[in-house]
């Protein structure tokens, strides 16, 4: 399992039928302590309902598809979570929300 940024969408309008209305995102892997970009973009199956610009986690190989929407079909990326926060010895590394729960 690792973060990501969401960067991009792909569209298949010829793709095997068992991948009909799954949506496809273009997502970048990044570090959990930095958020600095890591390795290569890949796409990556969205069983969550993930938008642009969102930081989630994605799980990579078998475990791609283990969720209800994958299981059994050709996916090798799927996005599982949408991170709300990131917090590591106790420093705030990311906050989706920095201003959730402040008074104006």
């Amino acid at each position: 399992m690792y973060a990501a940024k969401i960067i991009g969408t792909a569209v298949c309008t010829v793709k095997d039928a068992k991948m009909t209305g799954l949506k496809l995102l273009v997502v970048q892997p990044i570090s959990l302590l930095t958020l600095e970009n890591e390795g290569k973009p890949v796409v990556a199956v969205d069983v969550v309902g993930a938008g642009e610009d969102e930081v989630v986690l994605v799980v990579a190989g078998s475990s791609a598809r283990q969720t209800d929407l994958t299981q059994n079909l050709p996916v090798d990326a799927a996005i599982m979570g949408v991170l709300d926060f990131i917090d590591i010895e106790g420093k705030k590394v990311f906050e989706k929300f920095p201003d959730a729960g402040r008074d104006a």
